[in-house]
């Protein structure tokens, strides 16, 4: 059976189609167990029903056309138990359904078992044959390890819009395509699709010996001259619609083509014997490659940056000019791995909406778009985007989907969602400037998290009350090598400057985990139990003093810097830290600097930190909770890996009852309590976090709009009372929907999303 296992396996995966594949399928299983029929029910969510895509021994004339309701006949009792069924004579059992198009009186023995995917039924598996008889153990272990597969092969097909395909074939009508990905900006889009291709290719360049070397160099450099100055102008061209923070996203790529780094380098291989473009794609390649096999997304993401750049250059050597995209009026750019250029170089009021096949939310397209407030979704991988030239597409970047040639209904739907987003974010913006009390009086401070200097003028913007997480780790992951101590102190400082007289927290080195540095390499088996955040630093204190040296000569005249630890477990690390903090203050008094002691905090982000909370908040001015990590460390969870992300969920009782603890903890020795990361930007919870007692609340700087308006609209009476029934509920389900449900009983709904 093993080897008959593995065969099928082999030919269904390479199948032309899903539907091929489902074809297959059916075919040699009723081979393998000698049965007469064999056939595959696939779930219509939407109409409740399951739906016959492929059948071998069943009318084949009815493919696409039975459709069983979802709590009849054995089929929908399938389904119902989530188990396999069994039975000698259907015929015979209370829950038979006669379907007369299927041509099946004749099968009496049945056996059905589910198909299911991440706890989701998606179908149901079924083998029949005359005679009356049991399917033996054996037989039935084989169609349970077949629909194991099958469930991958369906959930692949929903990612790639090939179910919905197969299931509008089903209705004789054509519905829309639907594409998942990630959510990189949020808001809804809708236009025409124009797909850009990297119009060079920079592998395929050869390498050949340079017949001038000081020429090949001149070129170089005329090159990167003209890349420079074709930047600067896209950069310029933004300057009406993008404060200069975001144009320094540009910067970034300014930065790399510098001659004394990237440049430099090129040379150098030029005069190690290769011509102007075999050097470049040397350089390249290797930056590339580097960036690609590190663990940390972000630093993945900026690979992209490089190759951009690399094409552009390569363009340049080539003299060949760049042929511009016909773009629509309202264009939905799509691409393979898209740059922040390619969003520059669209003409001004027609972007419209963002596709990405790779990246994610960290990447600098994902950043601009943000900026911009274009939706954008990323990381569409499974797309043929190809086929998605001049198609009307929908962008939903609240739930990262893409919709192609959406129906009328849909298109209608989708409209009025956009003017509700118009009339929503015109409500956010005339209370921008006001402060977030509930109505009963409850002042809570909303604050950004933030990493990159792009992000700046977006907090500002939002009405952010200061910075409750400025994560320094970002320029040490964007250089090879650690910044010196005076780069530290201007990036702090302009930091400061921009926020003042607003606080600002600075986390002190969080790096390890997901976050290694290229230049300081750790291997090991579990990195997010290992070497990271405050013991790392604590470990090498001349890289902590660094860090905060810096940060207090930038805060000199402002005085607004506060201090973080990150990825504290014992109180012995707060002490530590604290008297590294005490040297590095009177170090930098003794040079001049006219500076105040900043105020301390403390990171809770490990479940050692949640029972020691009071202990820690006796040693320092302020506890941060980091939701994040603290519900990943809590549940158990890594909620980067798809197989379990489903487990993972900040309001799962566990985490709301270490959340009420450890503000119970600070507030009795009177020290502030704030939280960060995503909890604290979900409308869903605030109510939550208003009524456990968190002084402020911390998030990316699209949530605070919205969080500012839920706590206006609430009262913290009523937060404790819904604070009070999901105490006494027993799973992170079940929270989420009273909650959801009391946001639209209060007339929030449309702050998860537009039209609820």
């Amino acid at each position: 059976m093993l080897t008959i296992l593995r065969h099928i396996i082999q030919e269904v995966t390479s199948a032309q189609s899903f539907s091929d594949a489902l074809e297959i399928m059916v075919k040699r299983i009723a081979n393998a167990l000698a049965t007469q029929a064999c056939s595959i029910f696939l779930l219509d969510r939407h109409h409740g029903e399951y739906v016959l895509v492929a059948t071998q021994g069943l009318n084949p004339k009815a493919v696409n056309k039975i459709r069983v309701p979802i709590n009849k006949g054995l089929i929908g009792l399938v389904g119902e138990r989530e188990e396999p069924i069994n039975i000698d004579d259907a015929t015979k059992h209370p829950r038979f359904l006669h379907v007369a198009e299927a041509g099946e009186e004749a099968y009496r023995a049945f056996l059905g078992t589910p198909v299911i995917y991440h706890r989701q039924v998606l179908g149901v598996l079924i083998v029949q044959q005359e005679e009356p008889r049991r399917y033996d153990e054996s037989e039935e272990a084989f169609l349970v390890t077949l629909a194991t597969q099958l469930a991958a092969i369906i959930a692949h097909a929903e990612a790639t819009g090939a179910l919905a395909e197969l299931m509008e074939n089903s209705k004789g009508k054509r519905h829309d395509l639907v594409y998942s990905g990630v959510p990189g900006a949020p808001g809804i889009g809708m236009g025409t699709g124009v797909v850009i291709y990297p119009p060079y290719d920079l592998d395929s360049v050869p390498d050949r010996e340079p017949d001038n070397i000081e020429a090949e160099i001149e070129l170089l450099d005329a090159a990167f001259a003209t890349v420079r100055e074709d930047l600067r102008q896209l950069s310029e061209r933004l300057y009406p619609t993008l404060p200069s923070e975001e144009r320094a996203l540009f910067d970034v790529y300014q930065r790399i083509l510098d001659s004394a780094d990237l440049g430099k380098e090129v040379a150098d291989n030029i005069r190690a014997g290769n011509w102007a473009q075999g050097a470049l794609r040397q350089s390249i390649q290797t930056h590339v490659r580097r960036l690609e096999s590190l663990d940390n997304e972000y630093m993945r993401e900026r690979a992209v940056d490089i190759k951009d750049l690399g094409l552009r250059v390569l363009a340049c050597l080539q003299k060949n000019n760049r042929i511009t995209p016909q773009y629509s009026e309202k264009t939905i750019l799509i691409g393979e791995a898209l740059a922040p250029t390619d969003l520059a170089e669209v003409p001004e009021g027609c972007l419209a909406g963002v596709v990405s096949a790779s990246g994610s939310g960290n990447s600098h397209v994902a950043i601009l778009a943000r900026a911009m407030k274009v939706p954008t979704v990323m990381g569409v991988g499974e797309a043929q985007i190809h086929d998605l030239q001049g198609k009307e597409i929908i962008v939903d970047g609240y739930y990262g989907q893409v919709h192609v040639s959406p129906g009328l209904s849909l298109r209608t739907e989708f409209e009025r969602l956009i003017q509700e987003e118009k009339k929503l974010d015109a409500e956010l913006d005339e209370i921008r400037d006001l402060p977030a009390v509930t109505k009963d009086g409850q002042r809570i401070g909303l604050l950004v998290n933030t990493g990159l200097g792009a992000d700046i003028s977006i907090s500002l913007a939002a009405g952010a009350e200061g910075v409750g997480l400025y994560r320094t780790e970002i320029p040490f992951l964007m250089r090879d090598r650690f910044p010196s101590g005076e780069e530290q102190r201007i990036i702090y400082r302009q930091l400061l400057a921009s926020f003042a007289p607003r606080p600002v927290i600075l986390r002190t080195l969080d790096v390890g985990g997901d976050k290694p540095l290229p230049y300081f390499p750790i291997k090991e088996d579990n990195p997010f139990l290992g070497w990271r955040g405050i013991r790392i630093t604590l470990d090498h204190p001349e890289i902590f003093l660094s860090q905060i040296r810096a940060m207090m000569r930038a805060s000199e005249g402002l005085n607004n810097m506060r201090v973080m630890l990150p990825m504290i477990t014992d109180v012995t690390e707060v002490d530590e830290a604290l008297r590294l903090l005490k040297k590095a203050y009177a170090e930098v008094r003794d040079e001049g600097y006219d500076i105040e002691m900043p105020q301390i905090g403390v990171m809770i982000e490990v479940p050692s930190a949640v029972y020691q909370a009071r202990a820690l908040a006796k040693r320092v001015d302020f506890l941060s909770v980091g939701s994040n990590d603290l519900t990943q460390y809590l549940l158990a969870v890594d909620r980067n890996n798809p197989r379990v992300a489903n487990l993972y969920d900040a309001l799962h009782p566990a985490v709301l009852r270490a959340l009420i603890q450890i503000v119970e903890s600070g507030h009795q020795e009177g020290k502030h309590i704030s939280i960060c990361g995503e909890l604290a930007g979900d409308p869903v919870a605030v109510m939550l976090l208003i009524a456990i007692g968190f002084d402020s609340l911390s998030m990316n700087a699209s949530s605070v709009g919205r969080i500012r308006w839920v706590i206006r609209h609430v009262t913290k009476k009523k937060s404790a009372k819904l604070l009070h029934e999901v105490l006494s509920m027993e799973s992170a389900v079940m929270i989420r929907c009273h909650m959801e449900l009391a946001l639209e009983r209060a007339g929030l709904g449309n702050l998860i999303r537009a039209g609820r």
